[in-house]
């Protein structure tokens, strides 16, 4: 093979980089299966359409991700008295001195190095699901960035440094964001305005709850992702029907006749925000 068997220059030639814009396309593969491409300014990315976007199955497993869900499963599974540390390392990692550590005998845990491969194979489903959103593909967005939620979860809880359960929670509200996104825009394919609304309400709400819990409530309204999807809502209230809002009328005044106030004020800021 000589060194224009690998010279990739035609293939970026034929297909030229667009500043400004993400360049996405899906062509076919030589397994006749469908791919997806990501041009960049000195290349190209190519993913699977499902699965894990490189194609691998680590340990036999559609993802690592699912790996270590399936080790949590089979300690959750074992009798307490049976437990005992459980370090769930991808093969070749190695081991750490299990008398430096100061976790319960009973722990199930993450490593730093288990962390890494976890970030490593989610950042893949994110350069995914963002060219999927621009492909309209918006049932598998939905499919990564809940699957990326679950990575975020997974680490948030079992990691043993404190540092790595947190790596993820600075990018939940980017995914929470994209998830209500693609939600909302399936909804609205499908001409379900009103569902549309509830997916991206729902989306505020959970990035609300997000930083709740991580202590810092006051970085709500400053978040990017709030003022995206709040911006998104704005633009799709004129598309709901005359009726939506006379229903809305019709809760708030039966909420304030039973005196349930602070679902009336939920209604109330509804219509407001629909310009009632």
């Amino acid at each position: 093979m000589t060194a224009l068997d690998h010279d990739i220059t035609p293939l970026l030639d034929e297909w030229p980089f667009e500043p400004g814009t993400i360049n996405v396309r899906v062509i076919k593969g030589i397994d006749n299966q469908p791919k997806i491409q990501v041009r960049l300014d000195l290349g190209i990315i190519q993913m699977t359409t499902t699965g894990r976007p490189d194609g691998k199955q680590p340990f036999g497993f559609p993802s690592l991700l699912e790996y270590f869900e399936n080790k949590l499963d089979e300690w959750q599974m074992l009798d307490p008295e049976n437990r005992e540390v459980s370090e769930c390392r991808p093969a070749g990692i190695d081991e750490k001195d299990e008398a430096t550590s100061e976790n319960p005998p009973d722990e199930f845990r993450l490593t730093p190095e288990d962390c890494q491969a976890l970030r490593e194979e989610a950042a893949q489903y994110y350069h995914r699901y963002v060219a999927l959103l621009v492909l309209e593909d918006y049932e598998g967005v939905i499919r990564d960035t809940t699957r990326n939620l679950r990575v975020a979860d997974l680490c948030r809880d079992y990691a043993e440094d404190e540092s790595d359960r947190m790596v993820l929670e600075q990018v939940r509200p980017y995914i929470l964001m994209m998830r209500a996104r693609a939600c909302a825009s399936q909804a609205l394919e499908d001409d379900e305005p009103k569902a549309a609304i509830l997916a991206i309400d729902e989306g505020i709400e959970a990035i609300r709850a997000h930083f709740e819990a991580i202590g810092e409530p006051d970085e709500f309204d400053e978040s990017r992702e709030v003022e995206m999807l709040r911006a998104m809502r704005e633009a799709l209230v004129p598309k709901l029907p005359v009726s939506q809002k006379a229903e809305l009328r019709e809760r708030l005044e039966e909420a304030i006749r039973k005196e349930n106030y602070e679902l009336a004020a939920i209604l109330r800021n509804e219509l407001r925000m629909m310009g009632d």
